[in-house]
């Protein structure tokens, strides 16, 4: 038998022609689908352009600029109403309170004891030291706690918040329980708000400061002005000043001596 020679192999070495043909009908593709989709209808951009006005347009028609005045003045006026109504409401309720007050705590008021002020704040309710405390002492004495005890009645029935208030006159003092002013009109509060506790005013609703010398309303230039201005002002507070009491303070939880 002739054996054949067998033939002799090599590399194609233009193999990657047709990897570069197929790269070249695929980037041609995709530049005609990027031509296709960049071409503008121009129908359908009428259309669009046209929806978009309308769109536009009926926003604006129905914003509160093109509200008409008659409109504008009917929302006012019910605006004004509604505040009108609750400044009513606020009134009658300050009103009721203070009603309540003055046949609670009519004998003291009668002696002089204790005053009433209608505030922009609300009502307030301002008791002579000298019917609560002895001189430069901050424990409750006498009738002072059948006094409070009619006050706890009334406040007891409201919701409104309460801010007591220690007041002094200028003349300094400085003992071993009381280093000066400051500490005895808080001591004072705090005598007053712990008793109105006792007597069933919820404590989360009373907060009690120490004001010293501070704000006196006479000038302390007598001795019935100074004692006039040594006092505790009990101040209910009208709803639309009325906030939830904060941490700080003499605290109502204190317990009652």
């Amino acid at each position: 038998m002739v054996s054949r020679r067998k033939r002799e192999e090599h590399d194609n070495h233009e193999r990657w022609l047709i990897s570069y043909a197929d790269f070249v009908t695929l980037l041609f593709a995709f530049f005609v689908v990027m031509y296709a989709i960049s071409s503008v209808n121009e129908e359908k951009y009428k259309t669009f352009s046209n929806s978009l006005s309308i769109a536009f347009t009926q926003h604006a028609s129905s914003s509160p600029a093109s509200i008409s005045q008659p409109s504008l003045n009917a929302l006012a006026n019910n605006r004004d109403g509604r505040m009108a109504a609750q400044q009513r409401k606020i009134r009658e309720e300050m009103k009721s309170v203070s009603e309540s007050l003055q046949k609670a705590l009519g004998p003291e008021i009668a002696q002089g004891q204790i005053g009433l002020h209608q505030t922009a704040r609300g009502m307030e309710v301002d008791i002579r030291a000298s019917a609560l405390f002895g001189e430069g002492d901050d424990k409750l004495q006498g009738d002072a706690k059948q006094t409070l005890q009619k006050l706890a009645e009334v406040l007891s029935r409201e919701n409104q918040s309460v801010e007591v208030e220690g007041h002094t006159d200028n003349v300094p003092i400085k003992n071993a329980k009381f280093p000066s002013n400051w500490e005895l009109s808080s001591g004072r509060a705090g005598s007053v708000v712990r008793t109105l506790a006792s007597f069933g005013v919820p404590e989360n609703r009373m907060t009690a400061v120490g004001m010293a010398a501070n704000q006196p309303i006479v000038p302390n230039d007598t001795p019935e002005h100074r004692a006039q201005n040594r006092r505790v002002s009990i101040t209910i507070l009208s709803p639309q000043f009325d906030r939830e009491m904060p941490s700080s303070g003499v605290p109502a939880s204190v317990p009652a001596n």
